[in-house]
């Protein structure tokens, strides 16, 4: 028997998805899940200082509101328990198979199904919606020695709980997003913290506080008080796209605040020095904390630039000297652009995903791939956004899906497949729109593939997605009758 949804993850895509689905009144849907729980990155990410830099109003589902959110920006722990609490609360809980590992991914077309190879054995769906993520498969530095260190050594997504850093001394390898959360909270901890750094982040203060008490009443009770709120980031956050993807001197204003955190948090005109970046503001991620810059700036703190050459038994060498160390924190993020890796998924024909992928990810709207019919990928190529919440991105195409299936329901099809030529004209449009970008103004990024094309990212306003993705177009597709053999 198969089922009619099948959907790979349990973190925000895979969980809104299912609850969307389930609204409908499709009720035969099964998530599979690698791990022992549910939440995706939010399950994953543990580290010390672990929040989001979103908004706490905006980073929630439309559908599930939470007025009492603790801060403005919520941390890692309060996004696990409200995706816990909308997984029970809509009925999803049950519907999710725990320590089952989605190894193959088969499309039946004779049968109009996709049988799928599990840790925990076999099943097959109608519909398959890979909800994986980008930021899932953490990427580890290929650096000389590095298996050869004979203290701690983990990545920032696979925090080690068990190892205590009091009084030890601590290596950060990496400047992105997960270190600027984690060196300021070890910091206080550590005997010393040695932050290994190969590119200078733009960071700009956090405008982080608690709610208060009456804040939290007010939001809960008084009509159209909450709606307004979440407008008004959304409206805050989405005119950034302006200076992303078009006018890039409309980022002025964000530089001054960058140059405004690192004068007021580092005195040292050298360390000060070292903390510029060398590309344009927006090519990569701009990163949020009020505590990274006067962190760097203790005596305890110090800021490494040159590059690393080795790990050895006891430390990190670089050209320069070797720093020992007695744990090392590898905040290098995660293999982005890979999307599906490692399962192998074939469509029609006997084609696998990664042998389309050969040049780059591609996807219609981000979602559906030419020759893999009933295949809706959420959070694809091309969805990834600089400026807001991608939880906006992830409802929209909760519906576009949600439509697909149902008009596979209402006329009786057996398969729609995307039209490679729409697949086709999608993926040129970004491209070009792409090229003009800030993201593709001369820096390396996780929004790029080895090859230097940008696949991640979305050019243009979330507005401007969701009306491209209000409703599937039956020219963008082929179909087949479901009783044709």
């Amino acid at each position: 028997m198969a089922h009619s949804v099948v959907i790979i993850g349990s973190g925000f895509g895979g969980i809104g998805m299912a609850i969307r689905l389930r609204r409908a009144g499709i009720r035969d849907v099964v998530i599979l899940e690698k791990a022992a729980g549910l939440g995706g990155t939010w399950r994953d990410n543990t580290y010390p200082g672990a929040a989001c830099d979103i908004p706490s109003h905006l980073y929630s589902f439309s559908f599930e509101r939470k007025a009492d959110w603790s801060r403005r920006f919520p941390p890692q722990p309060e996004i696990l328990e409200y995706l816990r609490h909308c997984a029970r609360k809509h009925g999803v809980l049950e519907k999710i198979r725990f320590g089952t590992e989605v190894t193959e991914a088969r499309f039946d077309e004779d049968a109009a199904l996709w049988r799928i190879s599990t840790t925990s054995g076999e099943l097959a769906a109608r519909v398959l919606v890979p909800a994986c993520g980008q930021l899932n498969r953490p990427a580890l530095p290929p650096i000389e020695g590095r298996a050869s260190f004979a203290g701690p050594s983990f990545h920032s997504a696979r925090w080690d709980h068990g190892i205590d850093l009091r009084g030890r001394r601590v290596a950060v390898v990496g400047t992105g997003a997960s270190a600027i959360q984690i060196v300021p909270e070890i910091a206080r901890d550590a005997a010393e913290v040695r932050l290994f750094q190969r590119t200078a982040p733009y960071v700009i203060d956090k405008p982080d506080r608690p709610y208060r008490g009456w804040e939290k009443a007010v939001l809960a009770h008084v009509p159209g008080v909450y709606e307004l709120s979440r407008a008004r980031v959304y409206a805050a956050y989405e005119s950034r796209a302006l200076g992303f993807v078009k006018f890039p001197r409309l980022l002025a204003l964000t530089e001054r605040r960058f140059k405004k955190a690192l004068r007021d948090g580092v005195g040292d005109p050298v360390l000060r020095d070292a903390l510029i970046p060398r590309h344009p503001m927006g090519c990569k991620r701009i990163l949020l904390s009020s505590d990274y810059y006067p962190t760097l700036a203790r005596p305890d703190v110090d800021l490494v630039t040159d590059p690393i050459t080795a790990v050895t038994p006891s430390g990190i060498r670089t050209a320069e000297r070797e720093y020992g160390v007695d744990v090392i924190v590898y905040a290098t993020g995660f293999r982005a652009t890979e999307f599906l890796s490692p399962m192998k998924i074939v469509g029609r024909g006997g084609r696998e995903l990664n042998e389309a992928w050969r040049g780059g990810a591609q996807a219609h709207l981000g979602i559906t791939v030419s020759g893999f019919p009933n295949l809706f990928l959420l959070y694809g190529p091309y969805t990834n956004l600089g400026h807001n919440s991608i939880i906006y991105m992830l409802e929209s195409q909760f519906r576009y899906v949600l439509g697909c299936v149902e008009a596979l329901r209402r006329a009786g099809l057996g398969w729609i497949d995307v039209r490679p030529d729409a697949q086709e004209a999608f993926t040129r449009e970004m491209r070009d729109r792409l090229r003009s970008t800030v993201w593709n103004a001369g820096c390396r990024s996780w929004y790029m593939t080895a090859d230097g094309e940008v696949v991640s990212n979305w050019p243009g306003f979330t507005f401007a997605y969701r009306r491209a993705t209000r409703r599937p177009d039956p020219r963008h597709f082929r179909a087949r009758p479901a009783a044709a053999r």
